[in-house]
C-alpha cells in the first residue's frame, strides 16, 4: 500500500464552542490549528470561515485572512475552502470564496454532488448550482473536492467525468453515518468505493461515533482519510471525551502507521492530485 492523505476538516458549520471548545473559530485560532495538523501529518486542511459571532460565513474576507495565515506558516499545504450551501443557496456567495487570487486562491473547493437531509436540516445543491460552482474551479485552476453521501453521487461523478467536467486526476471523499444518507457500514463503503471512476483518489470519514471505524476501513482498504471536529466531536463518544483536531488526526496517523502506511507529506499529496 501506499501513504496515507489526511485531510483534516477543522471547523465545519454546525459544531460550536458550547459544543467542545477546542473547536476553531477565529481567523487565528483556524490558522493555529491547521498549522498543528500540518505538523501531526496532514497534508489537506478543510476550511470553513465564521464570522466575529462564530456563526459561519461566506465572505471572502474572512476566507483570505484564513488562507493567507495558513500559506504563510505551511505554503505547501493543500487548501480546500467550502462552498457549501447549507445555510444560503445563493449561489454567488458560495462560489465568493473562489474568487480570491494570489496566495489566497484556495487550491480546492468541497462539492458535494446532490441534496441531502442532515439531522436538523437540508443541504440544497440544485443541478444548476453544481455545474456552476464546478465551472467555475475550473476556469479558476481549483479543483473540486469531490463529497459523496450516497450511490446516486457516485453516479453523477461518472457523468461529469464521462462529459470532460471533472478531470482526473479526481478527489473524493465519501462521508458515511449521516441519518439521511447511507449508513457507515463496511459493505457501504466497499460498494460505494467499487462504483467510482477510475483513477479516483478516494478517502472516507464517518459522522460522529463512525469517524474512527470508517477512517480504519478506509486505511486497511488501500484508501485514505477526511478527520476532524467538523465531523466528530470526541476522542471517545462513550464517555463523551472531547477531541482537539490535532489529537485526532495524530490518532489516525497511528492507525496509518500500524497498517505500514506513513502520512503522505503536502508536497507528495500535491503531485497526486495534479496541484504541482
Amino acid at each position: 500500500m501506499n501513504g496515507l492523505i489526511l485531510n483534516a476538516c477543522l471547523t465545519g458549520m454546525v459544531p460550536t464552542k458550547q459544543n467542545n471548545p477546542h473547536l476553531p473559530v477565529s481567523p487565528e485560532e483556524i490558522v493555529r490549528d491547521a498549522l498543528a495538523v500540518v505538523a501531526a501529518g496532514a497534508s489537506i486542511v478543510h476550511v470553513h470561515a465564521r464570522a466575529a459571532d462564530g456563526t459561519p460565513t461566506w465572505d471572502p474576507g474572512v476566507y483570505r485572512e484564513i488562507i493567507g495565515g495558513i500559506r504563510a506558516g505551511a505554503p505547501e499545504v493543500v487548501v480546500c475552502a467550502s462552498t457549501s450551501g447549507r445555510l444560503w443557496n445563493d449561489r454567488q456567495k458560495r462560489a465568493a470564496v473562489l474568487m480570491l487570487e494570489g496566495a489566497s486562491r484556495p487550491d480546492m473547493g468541497s462539492l458535494t454532488l446532490g441534496s441531502l437531509n442532515f439531522l436538523r436540516q437540508a443541504s440544497t445543491n440544485p443541478p444548476d448550482d453544481i455545474l456552476y460552482l464546478l465551472d467555475t474551479m475550473n476556469e479558476r485552476g481549483i479543483k473540486p473536492e469531490i463529497e459523496i453521501f450516497d450511490l446516486g453521487m457516485v453516479d453523477y461523478l461518472g457523468l461529469l467525468v464521462a462529459e470532460g467536467r471533472v478531470r482526473p486526476p479526481i478527489y473524493a471523499n465519501i462521508l458515511l453515518g449521516n441519518r439521511g444518507t447511507a449508513n457507515a457500514t463496511e459493505l457501504n463503503l466497499s460498494f460505494l468505493v467499487s462504483r467510482l471512476p477510475a483513477g479516483c483518489v478516494w478517502a472516507a470519514c464517518g459522522l460522529g461515533k463512525h469517524q474512527l471505524p470508517m477512517n480504519s476501513l478506509a486505511v486497511s482498504m488501500g484508501g485514505h482519510v477526511r478527520v476532524g471536529l467538523e465531523d466528530n466531536l470526541y476522542v471517545d463518544p462513550v464517555s463523551k471525551q472531547l477531541a482537539t483536531n490535532v489529537a485526532l488526526v495524530e490518532r489516525v496517523a497511528a492507525v496509518g502507521r500500524g497498517a505500514g502506511r506513513e502520512p503522505i507529506p503536502p508536497a507528495e499529496a500535491r503531485r497526486m492530485l495534479g496541484l504541482e
